[in-house]
């Protein structure tokens, strides 16, 4: 199993990250910042459905905060997804916000009900991390999935992603009847290649959700990142291939069972050459992004000194020698794909 550094510094964004931010709309003003939502007075343990501890715990505010909190909350709900439009969210409450004290950057979870028929949603507001807003945009850019988020001053809010987590799906779905092994296993190999060519690392069965689709005839899934720390900051290779995880050994296992060497070879071309289209439809922000990665410090040099000589051997190729940063060696990762 790759070596994960599990406490890694926090990246400040820089000046460069910033000016691309603000050209794309993705830095806003919002009514209230992550160390805000830290001055909960105490919290308790929060349980699922199933009477399982999920590790994060609800928080709870003095009451004359809690209002002023909650309002500005829904502030930046509407600003996420209806750019803004307060009146949308009339009929929206914030019913609880949960911290996660484990997590890296300790995350906070919004959960926003609906009035009128209890559906909900989640949005996260974290500390904002360079490593993880550069894979936010990446994923954005380079992946079939579109990301929602925004940036005010160090305070990174997300949506969520939803689906159902690579542990879960493998306990509970993988036995089904109705489970298509071939379509899970073409889609591991897409994810696979999607993290290497992009730099992803971490990508364990708890850092990605897969979505099921059902079909006219069949079900298709998808598997999708939810977590962007690692994004090009570790020094080893296997690092940012998902098959070397033992949490995903079900997922490789179905690959080697249900997958010939050609079609691995195919599911492998689709995807890069979906990725080169990507490339091409996004060539100005994606020029840009790198334009400021290249400019940033997000992992140790040292980490970059091993990784691109590693990458250098992988792809047989003294582009990545002349890498100086990690943002040097996303760019010549996504040069080597054109190149091929």
């Amino acid at each position: 199993m790759p070596h994960i550094s599990r406490k890694k510094n926090i990246y400040s964004i820089g000046l460069n990250l910033r000016q691309y931010l603000k050209k794309y709309g993705r830095e806003t003003d919002v009514p209230i910042y992550y160390p805000d939502l830290k001055l909960y007075r105490e919290s308790i343990s929060h349980y699922d459905s199933k009477g399982k501890d999920t590790l994060w715990e609800t928080c709870i505010y003095a009451p004359e905060e809690q209002e002023r909190i909650y309002k500005s909350l829904l502030e930046i709900y509407a600003l996420l997804r209806v750019g803004g439009d307060i009146h949308v969210v009339d009929h929206l409450v914030v019913d609880r916000i949960d911290v996660c004290l484990y997590g890296n950057t300790l995350p906070f979870r919004i959960r926003v009900v609906n009035k009128l028929n209890d559906n909900f949603d989640y949005f996260y507001v974290k500390n904002a991390d360079a490593s993880r807003v550069y894979g936010l945009e990446l994923e954005h850019l380079l992946s079939p999935n579109r990301i929602s988020y925004l940036v005010s001053g160090n305070t990174l809010i997300e949506e969520h992603i939803a689906g159902i987590p690579g542990d879960e799906f493998i306990k509970r779905y993988m036995q089904s009847s109705e489970f298509n092994g071939t379509r899970v296993a073409k889609e591991f190999v897409k994810f696979n290649e999607r993290c290497l060519i992009r730099l992803l690392g971490d990508m364990h069965s708890s850092n990605f959700v897969v979505q099921i689709m059902p079909d006219f005839e069949e079900t298709n899934y998808r598997i999708r990142a939810i977590d962007f720390d690692q994004q090009s900051f570790e020094s080893r290779k296997n690092v940012y291939l998902p098959q070397f995880y033992k949490q995903n050994t079900a997922f490789l296992n179905l690959v080697q069972d249900k997958i010939s060497t050609e079609s691995l070879l195919q599911y492998q071309r689709e995807e890069r050459n979906m990725m080169k289209s990507r490339m091409r439809a996004a060539k100005w922000p994606l020029f840009n992004l790198l334009k400021a990665m290249k400019h940033d410090e997000i992992a140790p040099k040292e980490n970059v000194e091993n990784l691109k000589k590693e990458l250098a051997k992988h792809y047989q190729s003294k582009r990545f020698l002349r890498a100086k940063t990690m943002g040097d060696l996303v760019k010549a990762s996504l040069l080597e794909l054109l190149k091929n």
